[in-house]
């Protein structure tokens, strides 16, 4: 038995085509232009290729970027200032503020002081709130893209039985929350978990989010479970580098019935679901009809 392969690129590009169809249809009905500010504090260069890419996808489905590029030693003050701005700018319906933040400023402090209803990174404590709580919330764009993919390969996930591995805020909590609305059964496993293996093999759905290189093989994975690997680390292996997830994708695709590949799986719906929270954001804050599909 060989996996199928869940293919995030192509996943990835029709979302993008639903945003930007649902874009033109916002601009003609009601003249308002999406608009996604992102916040760019220093020189880190993995966030420099990443908020480059963001500001390019932006546009090419019609919406407006703005890009806030502050030196490495910009104070706290001036950073929150800045959100302040956003916050009170109509044109701007997506704030995003690029992590991780130089070492003297409060992400905490910084992240709950964007606007929760522009927040389309999702980390704000309102919105952590209203996803626990079961209610309309900015949800964080992974765990939304990885949803998707799952929603789009089960149909129903009703019944289910899930395992998440990783606790994080960013992937972790936000999944199993989002499984659990779905009507999963819902576990959350991590370092600590007694017999790891044998909770992974109970699985019909694995999200496997710890960051540790290919830390789960195949011999964990139920025979035709679907895996989704949000890992993305960097190896040496054979002298080159290389990118894998947090399974062995070798071993696990010949068990699973599907699985995301790294790179090309995970990862590209992070920015196609960053595009429809801005769509969405600004749908909800002008009162029009939310963009179909694109939401938790």
């Amino acid at each position: 038995m060989t996996a199928q392969i869940i293919d995030g690129k192509a996943f990835a590009a029709t979302v993008r085509e639903k945003v930007a169809a649902h874009v033109s249809r916002v601009k003609e009905e009601s003249g308002i232009t999406p608009g996604l500010a992102v916040v760019l504090v220093g020189e880190d260069p993995a966030s420099q290729v990443y908020v480059r890419s963001k500001g390019k996808q932006t546009v090419e489905v019609g919406m407006n970027s703005y890009e806030h590029k502050l030196d490495a030693d910009t104070s706290e003050e001036d950073l929150l200032a800045l959100i302040d701005k956003l916050n009170n700018d109509p044109a701007v319906h997506g704030i995003l503020v690029q992590l991780p933040l130089p070492g003297h400023l409060n992400e905490d402090l910084v992240i709950n002081s964007i606007d929760p209803a522009k927040d389309v990174d999702g980390f704000h404590i309102s919105n952590v709130g209203l996803l626990g709580t079961g209610q309309k919330s900015m949800v964080p764009c992974t765990p939304l893209g990885c949803l998707m993919m799952l929603r789009d390969h089960h149909g129903s996930l009703s019944g289910l039985n899930a395992v998440v591995i990783g606790r994080s805020n960013i992937v972790g909590k936000p999944m199993a929350q989002l499984l659990l609305g779905d009507s999963c059964t819902v576990t959350i496993a991590h370092s600590r978990t007694k017999d790891l293996p044998e909770v992974v093999r109970g699985a019909d759905i694995v999200v496997a989010a710890v960051g540790r290189p290919e830390m789960v093989p195949g011999d964990w994975i139920r025979e035709g479970a679907t895996v989704i690997d949000v890992g993305i680390n960097r190896i040496e292996r054979d002298g080159k580098n290389k990118l894998v997830g947090d399974v062995d994708f070798e071993s696990a695709s010949k068990v699973a019935g599907a699985i995301t590949p790294v790179p090309g799986g995970v990862g590209p719906m992070t920015i196609a679901c960053l595009l429809a929270n801005t769509l969405t954001a600004c749908c909800r804050a002008n009162g029009l009809a939310e963009p179909d599909g694109l939401t938790a």
